[in-house]
């Protein structure tokens, strides 16, 4: 079976297992994030929950105004409804495994690679698009101010 990798800048996704292999129980992901990397604005997820199971480096997971870092064979759960985000604030990659529930999200991935593989600058339309079928909303204010205090970039 291929695996669909999709890399975003200096964030990538591996898929490992979806919807259709499981049952449409879930769907694996496997994540990296370079150093210095945020891997997404923080959001909110209105119809999935997440796990997160660190394979190596340390993932810093900002969760309402809470800050924690996860270190090799920790879990997180990303809660839908809770706004989150998520970054790689060392010196080496980090790579995380990620259990989505319901699967449907797991292909938001793919669309955004697709989107931002077009040439020019970003077609903001069609982000807020993809966004909105995902029942995905951002905050780019906390973004900024997020980055800035810890030194970290958008993939």
């Amino acid at each position: 079976m291929k695996r669909d990798v999709i890399q975003i800048g200096r964030f990538g996704t591996r898929y490992l297992a979806e919807s259709a292999q499981v049952g449409g129980a879930f769907a694996v992901l496997e994540h990296t994030l370079q150093p210095g990397v945020m891997g997404m604005p923080p959001h909110r997820r209105t119809r999935e929950d997440a796990l997160s199971y660190v394979l190596e480096g340390t993932l810093t997971v900002w969760e309402e105004g809470a800050t924690r870092t996860f270190r090799p064979g920790e879990v997180v759960a990303k809660r839908r409804g809770r706004w989150h985000s998520f970054w790689n604030a060392g010196q080496e990659r980090v790579r995380f495994l990620e259990v989505i529930s319901p699967p449907p999200f797991a292909s938001y991935f793919r669309d955004l690679g697709t989107i931002l593989a077009e040439p020019g600058p970003p077609n903001w339309a069609a982000l807020g698009e993809l966004a909105a079928r995902y029942g995905l909303e951002m905050d780019f204010a906390i973004e900024e101010a997020l980055a800035a205090e810890h030194g970290v970039q958008l993939g």
